[in-house]
């Protein structure tokens, strides 16, 4: 990816994908942006604005729902203005530097989040584990049953994940793990990436279709929910991959803890509110084709699923009430699903709030 146009289109066509990883994206596509514009004859600190301007817009229109990819260019953009208005000798080689070193600094701190997130959430799996294995539980049942919905891992993050991380802190303790991984239809996030990224780490999983999560909670082969968030408002309600919010019904039914595990560039400190966040409608052949390896050949191939003539939704995301979610793992630990516990864990974004 060498251009902010490839950039958009690697994020738009989910090449790239995930909350974290595609705020690292936006973050080097305003890079890639002002390292195009100062490489033009006699570059001008205007010149750069307006790239890095046109840029920043394009990169915002590509997926609309994740607040990450916003931060990450902000970032960026902020930087580069700093160099641009600190003039000096050459200020187009001041703008590039700024850019490529924030871009850098924002993927570091959005790998370190998710390693911290995993340390949060391995306390409460070890708590979880610690009662299983008092209670007296048969062997098949001492294990931590931990459930899951898309992809949430390293391959949607600069490193470790965020619903993920605690699975893999968890499992490199010693503790035993074992996920329920949705499917995660359309795309089947959870089927393909969700499931390899386990398997490559050896933590012990099943795939199961979509609608099996209430099944398994209500006949007790479910401990825990833990997801991960495309946003997540001030208030606390978070807005995950479409199928999130009817997991989030049916553990609270079944009075089991559900988690969102969330870096703090995932939270949109200007809406309170989870009816205020935008929701991406994506194609609908998504849900009309379904596409996979072919055993015969080791060939991929698209078929379709329904009539022809039948119309599709694709909804990609839904919004779960912060009254269904036990707490947010971030990475300042455990936080309330509430305005009030936000804006403690992270004052120096609540005070930049205007009410």
């Amino acid at each position: 990816i060498d251009s902010v146009d490839a950039m958009c289109a690697a994020i738009k066509d989910m090449h790239l994908r995930g909350a974290g990883l595609i705020g690292c994206a936006a973050a080097y596509g305003i890079y890639l942006a002002v390292r195009s514009a100062a490489a033009e004859k006699a570059p001008s600190a205007a010149s750069i604005r307006a790239r890095v301007g046109a840029a920043g817009a394009a990169l915002r229109a590509t997926r609309p729902t994740a607040v990450n990819l916003r931060v990450g260019a902000e970032r960026v953009e902020v930087a580069v203005e700093a160099a641009l208005a600190a003039g000096g000798s050459d200020p187009a080689a001041a703008a590039v530097a700024a850019a490529k070193a924030e871009a850098a600094r924002f993927t570091d701190e959005d790998a370190e989040a998710c390693r911290r997130i995993g340390e949060a959430g391995a306390i409460l799996l070890e708590k979880i584990w610690d009662r299983k294995r008092e209670g007296g539980s048969s062997v098949s049942e001492k294990r931590v049953n931990v459930l899951t919905h898309c992809n949430a891992g390293w391959l949607a993050f600069a490193d470790w994940g965020s619903a993920l991380s605690p699975v893999y802190a968890a499992f490199d303790k010693g503790i035993p793990i074992h996920v329920w991984v949705d499917e995660t239809r359309p795309r089947n996030q959870g089927a393909s990436l969700t499931a390899w990224e386990l398997a490559s780490h050896g933590v012990p999983h099943t795939v199961i279709v979509d609608n099996a999560g209430g099944h398994l909670m209500r006949s007790g082969m479910v401990d825990v929910c833990i997801t991960g968030a495309d946003r997540v408002t001030r208030g606390g309600d978070a807005c995950n991959k479409i199928g999130t919010y009817l997991k989030a019904l049916a553990a609270r039914d079944n009075d089991l803890p559900f988690y969102v595990a969330l870096p703090s560039s995932t939270i949109d400190w200007q809406i309170e509110d989870g009816a205020e966040i935008p929701i991406e409608e994506r194609c609908a052949d998504e849900v009309r084709y379904a596409e996979g390896m072919c055993e015969e050949d080791g060939k991929r191939r698209k078929v379709l699923l329904m009539p022809r003539s039948s119309p599709a939704g694709n909804w990609a995301f839904d919004v779960t009430p912060r009254r269904l979610v036990t707490g947010l793992l971030t990475e300042r630990g455990l936080v309330g699903a509430s305005v009030a516990a936000l804006a403690e864990a992270f004052p120096e974004e609540a005070k930049k709030v205007r009410c």
